[in-house]
Parts: C-alpha cells; sequence; structure tokens
C-alpha cells in the first residue's frame, strides 16, 4: 500500500490531476498561515489535558456530533490509557489540514500532503489514506508523551463545525514495546535475516511498523522505507494480504489465514488463525490448536528463538473463534 501511495503521489505531482485536488487538498504546518496552525495545535493540546486527566466528559462536549452520540469507544480508549497518560505533558508536531470536497463521501480519499520527489516522500511529507470519508474541513494532530511506561504517541483527528475544531477521532499508541522502539526490533530483525532466519526477520518487521507510525491509514518516508525493506523479506510460505497458507498437522491440513506478533503484557507472542469448520466442541478444538502449534514450531523452529508463546485461534465461517495460548517451552 505504501508503495501504490507513494507512486500515485508521484504521478500526482508530475501530472498535476484537477480532479484530485478538486476533491482532497493538504496543508503541511509551514503551508498554513500562523492562526490556523496555532488553533490546531492549542486544540490538539486542550484536548489531550482532558485525555490525561481522564476527563470523557468534557472531551465528549467537545466531539463531533455523530462521535458524541457513541463514544463509548473513545471512552474505553481513555481508560485503557489512563495509568500511563496520567499526569504526563506532550509535544504537538507539526498539524496537517485536510480538506474534502464534494456533496458526496468518497470512497477513497487520499492526501498528499508536503513535497514529494522522483523517489516519493521527504523527510515532512505525509499521506492518509482514508475511506468513505465525508465532504468537510479535517485536521490531524499528533502529540507525543513521555511516561512512566515509556514514549506514546496521542493522535487526534478533528472535524470544523462552524468556526470550532471538534474531536472526530482518536488514536493512542505505544511508540515502544517491552521496552523497545521500532529501531530496535529492525535490528532484531537484521540479525534474524543474517542468521538465516527470514520467518523471524519478517515478524520482527511487522513489530517495527506497527511502532513507526501513529495512525493506521498513514504514511511517511520512514514507514515507506521501512515497507519497503521487510516487503524484500516476505516469506512466500505464510498467509499474508488475504492469502491462506497450508499447514500440515497430525494428518490434517489447516488453512491458515493470519500470522502476526503480538505484545501481550511485556511478552512478545505469535498469534496464528486458522479456518475452522465448526468450534463448538472445545475439547476438539483444544486438540487443533496444539496441534497446530506443535506443526508451526516443527516446520519453522526458529520461532522458538523469537517469541514467549503461541496463541492460536480456530475460526469458524461466521467469524466465531475458540484460542488456546502456548508458552514456548511447553509446545514440545
Amino acid at each position: 500500500m505504501a508503495r501504490r501511495k507513494r507512486g500515485l503521489a508521484v504521478l500526482a505531482v508530475l501530472i498535476f490531476s484537477a480532479a484530485a485536488a478538486l476533491a482532497e487538498n493538504c496543508l503541511t504546518a509551514t503551508d498554513m498561515d500562523a492562526a490556523a496552525r496555532t488553533a490546531l495545535t492549542n486544540t490538539g493540546t486542550r484536548y489531550f489535558d482532558m485525555i490525561a486527566r481522564g476527563d470523557a466528559a468534557s472531551l465528549r462536549q467537545n466531539a463531533i456530533p455523530s462521535l458524541a452520540g457513541d463514544f463509548s469507544g473513545i471512552e474505553g480508549t481513555i481508560k485503557e490509557n489512563q495509568s500511563a497518560l496520567a499526569g504526563t505533558k506532550a509535544t504537538p508536531r507539526p498539524p496537517f489540514l485536510l480538506e474534502a470536497t464534494g456533496t458526496a463521501p468518497i470512497p477513497h480519499a487520499e492526501f498528499f500532503c508536503g513535497v514529494f520527489g522522483a523517489s516519493g516522500q521527504t523527510k515532512d511529507s505525509a499521506a492518509f489514506s482514508i475511506n468513505g470519508l465525508s465532504p468537510g474541513k479535517y485536521a490531524v494532530v499528533i502529540l507525543d508523551a513521555t511516561t512512566p511506561k515509556g514514549a506514546y504517541t496521542v493522535s487526534q483527528i478533528l472535524q470544523q463545525i462552524g468556526s470550532d475544531w471538534k474531536l472526530g477521532g482518536l488514536y493512542i499508541k505505544a511508540a515502544q514495546m517491552g521496552g523497545h522502539d521500532s529501531n530496535w526490533f529492525i535490528t532484531r530483525a537484521k540479525e534474524y535475516q543474517s542468521k538465516g532466519q527470514a520467518h523471524n526477520a519478517w515478524l520482527y518487521y511487522l513489530v517495527a511498523q506497527s511502532l513507526i507510525s501513529p495512525l493506521p491509514f498513514m504514511s511517511t518516508a520512514a514507514t515507506d522505507k521501512l515497507y519497503d525493506e521487510s516487503q524484500k523479506l516476505q516469506p512466500a510460505d505464510l498467509p499474508a494480504g488475504g492469502k491462506t497458507a497450508d499447514l500440515a498437522a497430525g494428518g490434517a491440513t489447516y488453512k491458515l489465514t493470519e500470522l502476526f506478533p503480538e505484545f501481550v503484557g511485556s511478552d512478545l507472542d505469535l498469534i496464528v488463525r486458522y479456518k475452522a469448520a465448526d468450534i463448538s466442541n472445545t475439547n476438539t478444538t483444544y486438540q487443533s490448536n496444539v496441534a497446530v502449534m506443535k506443526a508451526l514450531v516443527t516446520k519453522y523452529p526458529e520461532l522458538r528463538d523469537a517469541f514467549a508463546a503461541i496463541v492460536a485461534r480456530a475460526v469458524d465461517p461466521s467469524g466465531r473463534d475458540y484460542g488456546t495460548m502456548l508458552s514456548m517451552k511447553d509446545i514440545k
């Protein structure tokens, strides 16, 4: 996706697509006037202070109507991160101002902010890809907070209502996992690569990618570079991009749909999801989960070096799942 965005960005710069320019416009902080820039950073800082205090009620009063009508998700996000953010202050990054024009929601809006060169993004540029965006003026304000639990990013999506900037979305992410940032995981990935452990290298690159960008729909020069590096290592025998992978285990063949790393507490675990016809018999499903985990470490013994545990999740046709976790030392 990052490569596609980069290609589209370069194309937009080269041919100046009039249709795209009319539908989606973006200003970086240096493109804005001082008053607009100050209004966004001040609003973002004020909303951060509400978040750090755990004051969801005040934040709700400053949300767009559709979000204020169902604020439970935001309240849950604030509560989940309260222990980390309480009493902290944040430093805002340069904001971005997005404008979607027209009379109907844009199925797939793409904003290219800043200067793009022949090779794609530059140091201060960013690209945003948002589905189903309604016409309006929006802003992205990202704040960095140093907390007792490590570095965090708090990203706010603001929408202009009248003369006010209202909260339209909130993303809070730890910029470190297990005490380590994205650079640490990139270094470990390269070490695994040098050992010939391609699967561990790829999976650690996924962790680095999840840490390097504060928003799932935002790309920068750093995320594009990391994406390009990691794509060269993507193993063909792992599920990815909607493609399943077969895993033989105990006389059966399982269709793996996802394999990805995830932190559980301070441990980095490996999550594997696979298709199951039926999960109603939990004893049988448990045995299948254990068989999948055993088959994984038998096929890829290198996984024992990189992960504390494996979580296997059997997923039935309705989307329901049944999971089992085993530490690596218990998978025999």
